[in-house]
């Protein structure tokens, strides 16, 4: 992680500025195009990855809530709970058993209206397990544009762990 590198936040690209100082570790959003990372001199690679991560993370926490309150009117069902993880194969999983639904850390990056689009399918699979007729009916219904933000998704990668140059 160093001066220039290019990172996605709620589907923009910013800049990464890395500033080194003895304080604690954090992330701040200069403007809509530039990210700082504030690291502790000497800090490894791992140990700056590892700060944006967990910045990524709290953004999404903060925004979930709220999107879940909105669209579990429109679906018609309650999650019993929400989880962030890290997930290599898919944006988002539930359990409709337990009710619960998980969100790929990636979605980060990602614009807005698809977090909101993953969370309206998740919840459609805790009326629907299957991506059969009723589902595909929920979706029409619920949130119209929902296959251009499918699309958008699956233009991209969900991550890159390394990169080899």
């Amino acid at each position: 992680m160093v001066n220039g590198e290019s990172h996605y936040y709620l589907g923009r690209r910013c800049r990464l500025r890395v500033i080194e100082n003895a304080a604690e570790s954090k992330v701040v959003i200069r403007n809509p195009s530039v990210l700082e990372l504030h690291a502790r001199p000497g800090a490894t690679r791992n140990q700056r990855a590892r700060v944006l991560q967990n910045w990524y993370r709290e953004q999404l926490k903060g925004m979930i809530p709220a999107l879940i309150e909105k669209w579990r009117f429109v679906a018609g069902v309650k999650a019993s709970g929400w989880g962030i993880k890290k997930m290599k194969t898919k944006w988002g999983s539930c359990n409709a058993k337990a009710g619960r639904i998980w969100l790929n850390l990636e979605l980060a990056k990602k614009p807005a209206k698809c977090v909101e689009y993953i969370i309206v399918h998740e919840l459609a699979h805790l009326k629907e397990r299957r991506h059969n007729e009723r589902f595909l009916e929920m979706m029409n219904r619920f949130m119209p544009r929902w296959r251009a933000c499918r699309e958008e998704l699956n233009r991209a990668p969900l991550g890159h762990d390394s990169w080899s140059y």
